[in-house]
């Protein structure tokens, strides 16, 4: 058995998190060591060289006796409910009352000294904490973002000193070992099944996501889902909680209704910003917008640099992300959604916004899912499933004769199958329900081939303009 020195931290796993949290702790002169269950983690010779003298056990937690650290600090990626960690979660500091087991996010809201927005949810996490992060940009403040997106939020305490906000997205590992954020303004965006091999079930992972709302000044919930709302114990005032929703909005709140003949992003009866005038296709991104706006206005961000920020922010990446626009047929590429809540999120919010139907490409690695939900907002949307992968009879049975499918080789097949079935007014999805690591390396790899193939029909559709009478 090795024991941790008494008054020693130990930091538990070497990924980027785990980097992030050596760094900081070093920056404050603690001593500290680290575990992690691999025998060799990658960038270990690099971790050794930048911090000389701190020990370094690979192996199994087990072998340890952690009874006389004066903390442990897990990366996001560790279960903080492993048997070898059960002894340490019973015990609290005697000073602070707080757990000698917690999370990287918990050093951060210690050490910080700006007000911070926090963001999570199961899906649209990215988008919302970028697209904030570029209002309050454009409002004059000084923002750093980061947390699960990009930077580690440790390093942003680092790189970006004199930040008068930070914009954080966590997700429900992060905040599991987060007792108090104490965030500015925080919020749940939407709430669907996901990482239950982690968290085990939808209570313990719906209390997992709750913590963000833990000393927060400001909520932002999504009205249309009381899981994202504070739970009974940690409820805030009605006067410091704003709901964002895809109706017609009440009172102080947030959402969607019809101004001058159109639809409209309305706070209460007061109108912001013409649902047209977004660059970002789809329902949901009209919810994403609603929710940013929400926390902007409750940050005290300036009303017309948000608008201005909406009116050409594009999205990210893989993430609903507008392609193309071809024959008046839109191409979106949602290869970031991995999983069933978020291809539902894409398929409900372009679905509802097209003249015409949907020609959604899905399939993948499955990873077990049930994929039954898709099956009624497809009926109602779309008008063929082009299924390709690993998974894609699964996905063919789940939807049991709703609505048409084609199988197809592969990617490619189904984007030329396709832009062969598009009439004018309908809108292409990649949006596969499945990971990618049949076919590909990452979901980023995937979406960077479906747009790489939509480029060159949108270059035959040109050509053959030109060569028309």
């Amino acid at each position: 058995m090795i024991r941790v020195p008494c008054g020693m931290t130990l930091v538990v796993g070497l990924g980027l998190s785990g980097r992030a949290i050596c760094r900081h702790l070093a920056r404050l002169n603690v001593s500290f060591m680290v575990a992690d269950t691999r025998d060799a983690p990658p960038g270990l010779e690099a971790f050794c060289a930048a911090h000389p003298g701190v020990s370094v056990h690979c192996g199994a937690l087990a072998e340890l006796d952690m009874s006389q650290a004066e903390e442990v600090v897990l990366s996001p990626g560790v279960d903080p409910r492993a048997p070898a960690l059960a002894e340490m979660a019973e015990k609290h500091n005697p000073q602070t009352g707080e757990p000698r087991l917690v999370g990287e996010i918990a050093l951060f809201s210690r050490a910080v000294r700006a007000p911070i927005a926090a963001i999570t949810g199961s899906n649209a996490k990215s988008t919302v904490t970028t697209l904030l992060g570029e209002m309050a940009a454009a409002s004059g403040v000084n923002v750093a973002v980061g947390g699960n997106l990009g930077t580690p939020a440790l390093d942003l305490l680092d790189a970006s000193p004199a930040a008068g906000l930070y914009v954080l997205e966590l997700s429900s590992f992060q905040l599991e070992t987060t007792p108090h954020l104490n965030a500015e303004c925080a919020t749940i965006l939407n709430f669907c099944e996901d990482h239950l091999d982690r968290h085990g079930d939808m209570a313990a992972y719906r209390a997992a996501k709750q913590r963000i709302f833990r000393g927060a000044r400001h909520a932002v919930v999504n009205g249309d889902d009381p899981h994202t709302w504070p739970a009974v114990e940690i409820l805030l005032p009605t006067s410091r909680t704003r709901r964002f929703t895809t109706q017609a909005p009440a009172g102080a709140d947030w959402g969607l209704a019809e101004h001058e003949s159109e639809t409209w992003l309305m706070q209460g009866a007061a109108p912001w910003l013409a649902a047209g005038e977004l660059h970002m296709a789809g329902r949901h991104n009209q919810q994403n917008a609603l929710a940013a706006l929400a926390m902007g206005q409750a940050l005290g961000l300036d009303a017309a640099a948000m608008c201005a920020v909406l009116r050409r922010f594009s999205g990210l990446a893989h993430r609903s992300e507008t392609i193309a626009k071809i024959n008046d047929v839109i191409w979106v590429n949602d290869s970031k959604g991995t999983n069933v809540g978020a291809t539902l999120a894409a398929v409900n919010g372009l679905g509802s916004t097209l003249s015409g139907k949907l020609i959604v490409l899905a399939g993948g690695v499955g990873k077990g899912a049930d994929f039954t939900p898709l099956a009624e907002p497809l009926a109602a949307y779309a008008r063929c499933v082009m299924l390709f992968g690993a998974d894609a009879e699964s996905i063919a049975r789940a939807l049991d004769g709703q609505v048409p499918v084609q199988r197809c080789v592969d990617l490619a097949d189904a984007t030329q199958a396709a832009a062969a079935m598009a009439v004018p007014g309908d809108g292409v999805l990649l949006s596969p329900a499945c990971a990618s690591l049949d076919q590909f390396a990452n979901y980023q790899a995937r979406g960077e081939a479906f747009c790489e193939q939509v480029k060159s029909i949108a270059r035959a559709g040109k050509k053959a303009g030109e060569a028309a009478p």
